[in-house]
């Protein structure tokens, strides 16, 4: 919700105007450590508290981590606008490869996430994900850096890469650097 809203640049009630009911993890991108909200109509809620409780949930003295998610709530705008630049920065260093082996649909990139076209070379999404997670002595020697990357093989053809708060445009400039010398590797 709170990615969509900054992406859209609108308040996160004109999003859910029309919903029924919302529920708001703190510890995604607002970076909290835990705890969530849960929104909706009285009695929904109601009987939401009742299942809680019936279940066992609760938590006591849980101040400090509202006080986390509020500091996330009053820092969202800048924290995920800076997520979003980062992974537009990372989307366009693929595009600029040109690589045959994998590309990226720059009009898709509107958040924090980018999806990755896999294409011929590895043999699955899969492979380039050990790759870019794995250091090896070769890219220490010829890059001078040891930089381990963790994308998630999301489908046959397609990895996902997500950026949140403690990812920086260092890490991304770094990240992108992987990918090339990974591609730059399998092409030889």
């Amino acid at each position: 919700l709170m990615n969509a809203a900054v992406a859209q640049d609108v308040e996160p009630a004109q999003i859910t105007q029309h919903c029924d009911s919302v529920s708001l993890c703190f510890s995604k991108g607002l970076g909290a450590p835990a705890g969530a909200v849960l929104a909706g109509h009285r009695e929904f809620v109601a009987e939401a508290w009742r299942v809680r409780k019936l279940l066992g949930g609760g938590m006591r003295q849980a101040g400090v981590l509202a006080a986390a998610a509020r500091l996330g709530l009053e820092h969202a705008e800048a924290t995920l606008r800076r997520d979003h630049d980062n992974a537009r920065h990372f989307a366009e260093g693929i595009q600029e490869l040109n690589s045959p082996l994998c590309s990226v649909n720059l009009a898709t990139v509107e958040t924090n996430i980018v999806m990755v076209s896999i294409r011929g070379g590895w043999a699955s999404p899969a492979e380039l994900c050990e790759h870019l997670r794995a250091v090896s002595e070769e890219e220490l020697a010829e890059t001078g850096q040891a930089v381990s990357v963790l994308l998630f093989p999301w489908s046959a053809h397609t990895v996902r890469a997500v950026w949140h708060r403690d990812v920086s445009a260092r890490d991304t400039e770094l990240a992108k650097n992987k990918l090339e010398f990974v591609a730059r590797k399998c092409q030889e």
